[in-house]
């Protein structure tokens, strides 16, 4: 038996309750199927959490012993010397910050502009194909984008685009263009990088644009405003939110890419300012090392890497499906 309960006239619930009024429905005296049903998919929703504290909870055991050798001081170490025993993530924590940031400065205007095309100007014919193609990019391999990176990004790199902005356009007197041009560099890993997080923001802030009240332009265009003026006062402001949110998604997911990253980063472990030189990251590091760990204090401090690694891309991903769940709610508000 399925009862309805529908709201009253102030916008409660008519069992007096001050629940916002919405609509509801409770099964009473299902039979054994609906029960079973209910449990089973119970179940599948529980095991997702489990399994996300479960895999918290191993990492954590794991990566206890180095914790408690270093301390705080693990992070800040820039000393990795398994042979002595001496362990630091410095470098390969700066060396995902780095790489992360600069495929954030490369990807998001990209993004954008890709999103408000196929939000706002293209023609109806072109926007799935347009669409398509770019999501496609999510779908490649990471290893294929690191054979890609070694053979065609790397020698241009070297080649081109260092000598270029080293020595043409001068950028060589700041300390962030500065050195030899060895190829394998954090430049190439955040323009890896770049490229693979670009359908991740384009997809999330063409959906939030889409998802701004048509209302919203009309007003804006009602008061005489143009198109790119309506574009930037009223529908991104109205999306700033899901926006950011695309982009805190596209951040999560550069911080964990391992293979093409592995491929073209240079994995040295060293911090430098340059662009130009190689470095680490946290994944890199774990894959590069984990199989020749023969210590338990080595195997520990890479799993200390490693749970750095995911506490830091968990509170990434939490705050950004809370951007776009504060959007969606902004926007379902003023519908």
């Amino acid at each position: 038996m399925v009862e309805d309960v529908q709201a009253g006239p102030a916008g409660e619930a008519d069992d007096g309750s001050s629940e916002p009024a919405r609509a509801r429905a409770a099964i009473h005296g299902g039979g054994v199927g609906d029960r079973v049903y209910s449990g089973v998919i119970t179940l599948f929703a529980l095991c997702v959490p489990a399994l996300l504290l479960l895999i918290f909870a191993v990492v954590t055991v794991a990566a206890w012993p180095a914790l408690k050798s270093f301390g705080f001081g693990f992070l800040f170490s820039s000393d990795w010397d398994p042979v002595n025993g001496r362990f630091g993530a410095a470098p390969a924590l700066f060396g995902t910050l780095v790489s992360s940031f600069v495929a954030l400065v490369l990807a998001t205007p990209l993004a954008l502009g890709v999103a408000i095309f196929l939000s706002e100007f293209a023609p109806e014919w072109l926007r799935r194909p347009v669409a398509f193609l770019v999501d496609l990019l999510a779908a490649i391999p990471s290893v294929v984008y690191g054979l890609w990176g070694i053979f065609v990004l790397v020698p241009i790199l070297r080649e081109y685009v260092m000598p270029f902005l080293r020595d043409t356009v001068h950028l060589g007197v700041t300390p962030f263009f500065r050195g030899p041009a060895y190829g394998p560099s954090m430049l190439a890993a955040g323009i890896i990088l770049a490229i693979m997080i670009l359908p991740y923001i384009s997809a999330v802030s063409r959906e939030v644009l889409m998802a701004v009240p048509q209302s919203q332009r009309e007003a804006a265009l009602a008061l005489g405003a143009t198109r790119w003026e309506m574009l930037w006062g009223a529908a991104i402001p109205f999306a700033s939110s899901g926006i950011a949110g695309g982009v805190i998604l596209g951040l999560g997911r550069a911080l964990g890419e391992t293979m093409a990253v592995t491929m073209v980063i240079g994995n040295r472990q060293e911090i430098s300012a340059s662009l130009f030189a190689p470095g680490y990251t946290m994944a890199s590091l774990i894959a590069n090392e984990f199989t020749e760990a023969t210590g338990a204090l080595h195997l520990s401090a890479l799993l200390a890497v490693g749970f750095v690694l995911f506490v830091v891309t968990l509170l990434v991903n939490a705050g950004a499906r809370w951007l776009v769940w504060r959007t969606s709610n902004m926007t379902a508000g003023s519908s």
